[in-house]
């Protein structure tokens, strides 16, 4: 018999981007820019009710899928959107994720709040947070680029 449990936690990420928070917007509603700091969507339909969609996984190592669907949009405000991820055949987490984007003069504060469910050990909120620092970073990093471009046309 399959010892099976639910581990249910919480956690959130700030972070601060040199740009307004349309642009940091932009870059979780437009699929291309998003393409550049989480992997590209299988699918990508971004409004209310809509699916997002993809899978990917190191090399050699087990293929993770993401299914997610955006449960409220603010343009410029917030994103609210519930996914679930596993890893082969196995359901390791379902949570719902929380984007705010404040405007802070010429920088936007972006809060992420990750309510997840994380099963049978397949997972960990340490993890999950462990990652979502490395893709709120890179998406910084995209940011600090598009910027950067944009002053030397």
């Amino acid at each position: 018999m399959n010892n099976r449990f639910a581990t249910h936690d919480t956690f959130v990420v700030e972070r601060v981007y040199n740009t307004n928070r349309d642009r940091v917007f932009a870059a979780w509603s437009d699929p291309t820019i998003k393409s550049q700091w989480f992997q590209k969507a299988k699918e990508f339909d971004f409004r209310v009710g809509g699916l997002e969609t993809n899978q990917g996984g190191p090399p050699g190592g087990p293929v993770y899928r993401f299914n997610a669907r955006y449960e409220e949009i603010v343009p410029n405000q917030r994103i609210v959107y519930t996914y679930t991820m596993d890893m082969g055949e196995t359901r390791i987490s379902v949570s719902v994720t929380t984007v705010e984007f404040k405007q802070e003069e010429s920088e936007t504060r972006l809060i992420f709040t990750e309510q997840g469910t994380f099963l049978d050990g397949h997972d960990s909120v340490e993890a999950r947070e462990h990652g979502t620092k490395i893709m709120l970073d890179k998406l910084g990093e995209v940011l600090k680029h598009e910027s950067m471009t944009e002053k030397n046309q």
